[in-house]
């Protein structure tokens, strides 16, 4: 695959899990300091490890909000609790992924992401989504 394939490959697989409104905000904000960032993230993050066909995106997307609960990446993670329902993540396995947290990153991390979930399920819900 060349780089182009990969950016392609990549921005379907960004849209598909992030959504398109999410993925026009970023492109919008591209500017000549992130621009190659941007480009970086969709190629590897989403191009060439999203999109690889060992986990489907369901797992990943848990696999993911579990490493950013424990790093404590508020703002990556309050994306990853709104783009999981796109991979069918449902708020019951949710639930269980941030109680395992518990267990594994410690009560404070888990949490601040039980509130931040809230939040977020707050937001979804007023959205009528």
């Amino acid at each position: 695959m060349d780089e182009r394939d990969r950016y392609d490959q990549g921005m379907t697989t960004r849209r598909g899990v992030l959504g398109d409104a999410h993925v026009d905000r970023t492109l919008t904000r591209r500017n000549g300091f992130n621009e190659e960032f941007q480009d970086f993230i969709t190629r590897y993050a989403w191009g060439e490890i999203w999109s690889r066909p060992g986990l489907p995106k369901h797992t990943r997307s848990l696999v993911t909000i579990a490493m950013l609960v424990a790093l404590n990446r508020e703002d990556e993670l309050k994306m990853h609790l709104r783009a999981c329902f796109n991979n069918g993540v449902t708020r019951d396995e949710l639930k269980e992924l941030l109680m395992h947290t518990a267990l594994y990153a410690g009560l404070p991390a888990a949490n601040g992401a039980i509130h931040l979930a809230e939040a977020v399920f707050a937001e979804i819900d007023a959205a009528g989504r």
